[in-house]
């Protein structure tokens, strides 16, 4: 929300205090808790430390936030003086890493959670970071670790920036306490503990934390993992360690787990329980401002906050399950949702937002259409260990149904002064399939797409999608026809986007052509293409670095080299002219040769030499020539690259 000047000042009383300023004029000597963030303040549902910040508060706690320090020195995180009780660090939304560092290693240039979308304003492994800095002012202040970066960092993990394995970033951090996954419920038992005097090397028993000892006889009835210096050592011990580690990541059944980390033993906790309905509605009704803090206007606030301003978070966690994301590692497979009250009293707050107009951009999670549990089960024993929702098919005991997710749907659009409903979290096509008793997709195309649909297949490849967890490419041609035949009938013109990711765990240079004659023949090219980056706490992360699918025990083949990722990054945009000779390396490499000719399948058009003073005019797909303005613009194009080819 843009402030004019004259707003400033009452807009910031309704943020929590970022500077001596802010407690003094409300009246605080000191805070509770400091919560340190590598994200700018945005006070808004989606954006982890205001959540947590936010929950404090309501809890009774005095709360302050310094966002983007200057890691540089102590100064910024001395601002508000010592809290009383501890500070809490979260590197942000994303893994600091991730954020500042594409697939390939390259700088990012822009950061969209951070004022004006500028980059470097936090450090490379923030919450080491910002830990070890407040360790520097007070060494003896409790110290609580959460977010993302911290939850799939917290036993020792594949690194992919330091192509190497790294210790839990408990040890390295030297905090005293790691919160992973959804942080509420084990954030209160830790507040609570603190307020009472209770030393936090004595917090041991608060599920959804790993804590640290000198002593492996404090958590005798742990699972034993392979030590770090073991997994460090063999990539085939990486890979059982792993298994077990996922294996038990279950808040019912699920077993403690104790690693060697060399000078501490970091000891996991169980996953905290599931939040129910009302805890949910409780964290969302919390007093959010939904904006930028407004120290940042004149930078033009934060990226992020656009796509989310207006969008509502209907539940947490997914069940999919793919091999790349580490959603199931953080916020779990089984689904928390929130009551249909809540959501549509968050959709009337959006009206008093005066750049509100009417179009509210989301409705969903993880997976949009994941609104309720899988099964009835789920919340008594956990997730299963020994197989998943929808993969290799979908589970006998599969709820299927969107009628829950309908009804919200539909009062939401009833709403005075809502416009359009739009759903832009992703859509599992599997899933919608496997619903045969609503009439999802008819609405999801009538009322909720803006027309084009984001979808995301990943892959077409039987042996890719195998390892990715991902359904067969049949099950993806069915959701294309059904989805053209709908719009057919509704008269309207929508088309489906789809997503896929090259160099995967599993992807040979013949499963990359594959991928390439399927967006031949469903003639699409896609604008990006996401690169494989095994970001930590992933199966397909585990795979990567150790060539192992954890689960089963088989070798699998992964493109590591340069030259590889980069051929089958080429392949998924073959038409594009700066790829052309990258795809002809890769067709010969794959012993598709086939590919590379005049005929009407083929990728690529082999280099012509000018006969006669004129170059052939290319032929599209479906035998078509080009027409006189594209064979000028094409044979420029040529020219260009004679030129590069030159120097």
């Amino acid at each position: 929300m843009r402030l004019n000047k004259s707003e400033v000042k009452g807009a910031r009383e309704n943020f929590l205090p970022v500077n001596r300023g802010d407690m003094e004029r409300r009246g605080w000597d000191c805070l509770d808790f400091l919560v340190v963030s590598g994200d700018a303040y945005v006070d808004h549902p989606s954006f982890g430390h205001a959540i947590i910040s936010r929950w404090l508060e309501k809890m009774g706690f005095r709360i302050g936030i310094v966002a983007q320090p200057d890691w540089r020195s102590t100064e910024d995180f001395a601002r508000m003086g010592r809290p009383r009780l501890g500070v809490m660090v979260t590197a942000g939304n994303l893994d600091s890493m991730l954020n500042h560092y594409t697939a390939s290693g390259k700088k990012r240039k822009s950061d969209p959670y951070s004022p004006g979308g500028r980059s470097g304003m936090r450090p490379d492994r923030a919450t080491i970071v910002y830990c070890n800095r407040i360790r520097e002012l007070w060494k003896d202040i409790p110290l609580v670790i959460g977010g993302i970066e911290a939850s799939l960092r917290r036993m020792a993990h594949y690194d992919c920036w330091a192509d190497d394995v790294r210790r839990s970033i408990l040890t390295d951090s030297r905090a005293d306490l790691l919160v992973f996954g959804m942080g509420e419920l084990p954030v209160t038992e830790i507040a609570r503990y603190l307020s009472e005097g209770r030393d936090p090397g004595d917090i041991r028993d608060v599920p959804g934390t790993c804590w640290k000892t000198h002593d492996p006889s404090n958590a005798a009835d742990a699972v034993v993992l392979p030590s770090f210096e073991e997994v460090r050592a063999d990539k085939k011990v990486f890979a059982k360690a792993f298994k077990t580690f996922y294996l038990e990541q279950n808040h019912a059944r699920g077993n403690r787990l104790i690693q060697d980390q060399g000078a501490w033993h970091v000891v996991q906790n169980r996953p905290a329980r599931p939040m129910t309905v009302k805890e949910m509605d409780r964290v969302y009704s919390l007093p959010y401002t939904r904006a930028s803090h407004p120290d940042y206007d004149a930078a033009g606030g934060v990226p992020a906050l656009e796509e989310v301003r207006f969008s509502i978070t209907s539940h947490r966690g997914c069940f999919g399950e793919c091999s790349f994301c580490a959603i199931a590692m953080h916020q779990g497979r089984i689904i928390q949702t929130r009551s249909d009250s809540s959501m549509l009293e968050e959709a009337l707050s959006f009206k008093k937002m005066v750049d509100f107009k009417g179009y509210i951009h989301d409705v969903g999670g993880p997976t949009a259409n994941f609104r309720i549990p899988s099964c009835s089960e789920q919340l008594e024993r956990g997730a299963c260990r020994n197989r998943q929702c929808l993969f290799p098919s979908p589970c006998p005991k599969l709820r299927a149904d969107h009628r829950d997710y309908l009804e919200l749907l539909r009062k939401l659009r009833s709403l005075p002064g809502v416009k359009k409903v739009f759903i832009r979290s992703g859509i599992r096509f599997d899933y919608l399939l496997a619903d045969k008793k609503t009439p999802f997709l008819e609405e999801l195309c009538a009322h909720h797409v803006s027309g084009q649909l984001k979808i995301a297949p990943e892959h077409v490849s039987a042996d890719v999608l195998r390892i990715m967890g991902k359904p067969g490419r049949e099950v993806y041609e069915r959701f294309m026809e059904a989805f053209r035949v709908m719009n057919t009938r509704l008269g309207k013109k929508q088309y489906l986007v789809p997503y896929f990711i090259s160099s995967h765990p599993g992807a040979e240079l013949k499963d990359a052509v594959e991928l390439a004659e399927f967006l031949r023949d469903i003639r699409f090219q896609p604008e990006q293409v996401q690169d494989f980056v095994p970001a930590p706490g992933s199966p397909a992360t585990c795979i990567y670095w150790t060539g192992i699918d954890p689960m089963t025990g088989e070798p699998v083949h992964v493109p590591k080299s340069r030259e590889e990722r980069k051929m089958q990054r080429a392949l998924l945009q073959y038409r594009e002219p700066k790829n052309r000779e990258t795809v002809i390396r890769a067709l010969e490499a794959a012993g598709r040769s086939d590919l590379v000719g005049e005929g009407p399948l083929c990728l690529v058009r082999p280099q012509h030499r000018p006969e006669r003073g004129r170059l052939s005019a290319p032929i599209l797909p479906g035998g078509k020539k080009t027409g006189s303005r594209s064979q000028k613009r094409r044979t420029d194009l040529g020219k260009k690259d004679r030129r590069k080819d030159q120097r």
